[in-house]
């Protein structure tokens, strides 16, 4: 499966905790992450500086489902269980 075009859900939703260019401090969760771009595209895909995160998060149907609106939904649930207790 390929990463919908225009969705953004893994770049907002997620928090990512190691640096991004632009971001030195990561990006918490709900927070557009300043490497995409209006039209929901990442600047930096496939480009060394991507935070490795990025490059190991693929795209699923059980993610993102058939729609962005999946992704967003799937995403958030996913990360309220991961959060950090405390």
């Amino acid at each position: 499966m390929e990463c919908r075009i225009g969705c953004g859900a893994c770049c907002i939703v997620i928090s990512i905790s190691s640096p991004i260019p632009g971001m030195p401090e990561g990006k918490p969760s709900g927070v557009r992450c300043v490497q995409l771009t209006d039209d929901n595209r990442c600047k930096i895909f496939g480009k060394p500086e991507r935070p490795a995160v990025c490059s190991s998060l693929r795209p699923s149907l059980e993610m993102c489902g058939t729609e962005s609106s999946h992704a967003y939904t799937y995403l958030e649930k996913l990360e309220k269980l991961t959060r950090p207790v405390g």
